[in-house]
């Protein structure tokens, strides 16, 4: 905006709260990942700019956000003890410090804490930022690098956090967890789980319906046996007619 004074001041923000994966920097327009975890493929920004003039004016464009899935072997953990609430509000700082340090380009994957955590937002005074480095040439920074210019650069990167967080601050390097299970993968055991279900019931239908034809079939030839016994009205043995009978 080639404007001057208020009218030259451009504030950005995120079209219909697109902040789920992304948040946007109100004063350099610049965009950040919140979450992309488990998530790729590409992402459809808008993004308006209005400046600060009595008539405010305003301007949009669609920003196309590609999400590339990266190597886990890759993936290093940065462990903070600070809220995972106070550090998601800090992330874009927290990415410039990690940057400024390790000399590379950062980018912060995801933010959490525990499960338990997680879900409450504060109770944790741990936090957990999973973060991938790539060099000037767009390639991937072997973890190992990463972990090792960590450690060299620990001291002057927990003094720098300390500014933005404005109390002590540790930066420990942390084992990268298992990836949580996929709702698709979840689903499959579900559905396993349903399907072992439903044919050890149908097993269990089978036996007992065998069974109860057996036992009823061995009921009819007790009876029958027990018929052989039987006496007519005149007291005579109908096994012994039925037998005299079939001997003629």
């Amino acid at each position: 905006d080639p404007d001057s004074g208020d009218n030259g001041l451009l504030l950005y923000s995120l079209v219909n709260h697109q902040t789920n994966e992304f948040d946007i920097d109100e004063n350099t327009g610049q965009i950040f990942t919140v979450s992309v975890a488990g998530k790729a493929g590409t992402f459809y920004l808008e993004v308006e700019a209005a400046d600060q003039g009595t008539r405010r004016l305003t301007a949009q464009a669609t920003v196309n956000v590609t999400v590339d899935s990266s190597s886990s072997n890759n993936i290093v953990v940065v462990a903070l003890n600070q809220k995972i609430n106070v550090v998601e509000r800090n992330t874009v700082e927290v990415k410039r410090v990690l940057e400024d340090k390790l000399a590379w380009n950062v980018y912060i994957i995801d933010v959490y804490s525990n499960e338990f955590a997680r879900k409450a937002r504060s109770s944790s005074d741990e936090t957990y930022v999973k973060i991938i480095a790539f060099d000037d040439a767009n390639q991937e920074v072997p973890a190992e690098d990463v972990k090792r210019k960590l450690r060299e650069q620990k001291s002057n990167i927990e003094i720098e956090l300390e500014k933005i967080f404005s109390t002590s601050v540790t930066a420990a390097i942390e084992e990268a967890p298992a990836d949580s299970a996929t709702p698709e993968l979840v689903a499959t055991i579900v559905l396993g789980v349903l399907l072992a279900c439903t044919l050890v019931a149908f097993l269990v239908y089978v036996i007992f319906t065998i069974k109860r034809k057996r036992y009823k079939k061995r009921a009819e030839i007790m009876e029958g046996i027990d018929n052989l016994y039987a006496t007519d009205k005149n007291g005579s043995l109908k096994s012994l007619e039925k037998l005299e009978h079939t001997n003629n």
